[in-house]
Protein backbone atom coordinates (compact mmCIF):
# COMPACT_ATOMS: atom_id res chain seq x y z
CA UNK A 1 0.00 0.00 0.00
CA UNK A 2 1.77 3.32 -0.84
CA UNK A 3 2.60 5.97 1.76
CA UNK A 4 -0.16 8.96 1.48
CA UNK A 5 1.38 12.24 1.97
CA UNK A 6 -0.29 15.18 3.27
CA UNK A 7 -0.91 17.14 -0.38
CA UNK A 8 -2.68 12.92 -1.03
CA UNK A 9 -4.97 13.46 2.06
CA UNK A 10 -5.86 17.14 1.18
CA UNK A 11 -7.06 16.00 -2.26
CA UNK A 12 -8.71 12.64 -0.66
CA UNK A 13 -10.34 14.60 1.34
CA UNK A 14 -11.60 17.46 -0.89
CA UNK A 15 -12.70 14.56 -2.96
CA UNK A 16 -14.77 13.21 -0.32
CA UNK A 17 -16.23 16.82 0.57
CA UNK A 18 -17.44 16.85 -2.78
CA UNK A 19 -18.99 13.33 -3.36
CA UNK A 20 -20.53 13.69 0.08
CA UNK A 21 -21.46 17.32 1.29
CA UNK A 22 -19.98 19.01 3.99
CA UNK A 23 -23.31 18.55 5.59
CA UNK A 24 -23.78 14.83 5.72
CA UNK A 25 -19.91 14.35 6.93
CA UNK A 26 -19.99 14.90 10.68
CA UNK A 27 -22.68 12.46 10.73
CA UNK A 28 -20.82 9.82 8.74
CA UNK A 29 -17.83 10.23 11.20
CA UNK A 30 -20.17 9.86 13.87
CA UNK A 31 -21.58 6.57 12.38
CA UNK A 32 -18.27 5.50 11.67
CA UNK A 33 -16.79 6.21 15.42
CA UNK A 34 -19.47 4.30 17.00
CA UNK A 35 -19.46 1.62 14.60
CA UNK A 36 -15.50 1.07 15.70
CA UNK A 37 -16.04 1.29 19.33
CA UNK A 38 -18.86 -1.26 18.85
CA UNK A 39 -16.57 -3.78 17.19
CA UNK A 40 -13.57 -2.99 19.29
CA UNK A 41 -15.46 -3.55 22.19
CA UNK A 42 -16.73 -6.66 21.02
CA UNK A 43 -13.39 -7.92 19.67
CA UNK A 44 -11.97 -7.01 23.44
CA UNK A 45 -13.71 -10.29 24.34
CA UNK A 46 -11.85 -12.24 21.93
CA UNK A 47 -8.35 -11.31 22.37
CA UNK A 48 -7.83 -11.52 26.06
CA UNK A 49 -9.61 -8.96 27.47
CA UNK A 50 -9.89 -8.70 31.58
CA UNK A 51 -11.92 -11.71 31.67
CA UNK A 52 -10.37 -15.40 30.33
CA UNK A 53 -12.98 -16.81 27.59
CA UNK A 54 -14.75 -19.55 29.00
CA UNK A 55 -16.25 -21.98 26.57
CA UNK A 56 -18.92 -24.24 28.95
CA UNK A 57 -20.15 -26.95 26.46
CA UNK A 58 -24.02 -27.45 26.71
CA UNK A 59 -25.42 -30.56 28.51
CA UNK A 60 -26.03 -33.82 26.36
CA UNK A 61 -29.14 -34.48 24.95
CA UNK A 62 -31.48 -36.49 27.36
CA UNK A 63 -31.92 -40.24 25.20
CA UNK A 64 -35.09 -40.63 23.80
CA UNK A 65 -37.76 -43.00 25.47
CA UNK A 66 -38.49 -45.59 23.30
CA UNK A 67 -41.84 -47.41 24.61
CA UNK A 68 -42.09 -50.96 23.18
CA UNK A 69 -44.81 -51.29 20.20
CA UNK A 70 -48.42 -52.66 21.50
CA UNK A 71 -49.08 -56.44 20.90
CA UNK A 72 -51.67 -56.88 18.60
CA UNK A 73 -53.38 -60.42 18.49
CA UNK A 74 -54.78 -61.27 15.00
CA UNK A 75 -58.26 -62.67 15.11
CA UNK A 76 -57.78 -65.41 12.66
CA UNK A 77 -57.80 -68.96 12.37
CA UNK A 78 -55.61 -70.50 15.02
CA UNK A 79 -53.82 -73.67 13.64
CA UNK A 80 -53.93 -76.63 16.66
Amino acid sequence: MPNLGGAEWLILIAIIALLFGAKRLPDAARGLGRSMRIFKAETKGLVGGDEPNVITSAPAPAEPVVEPAPVVESKGTSES
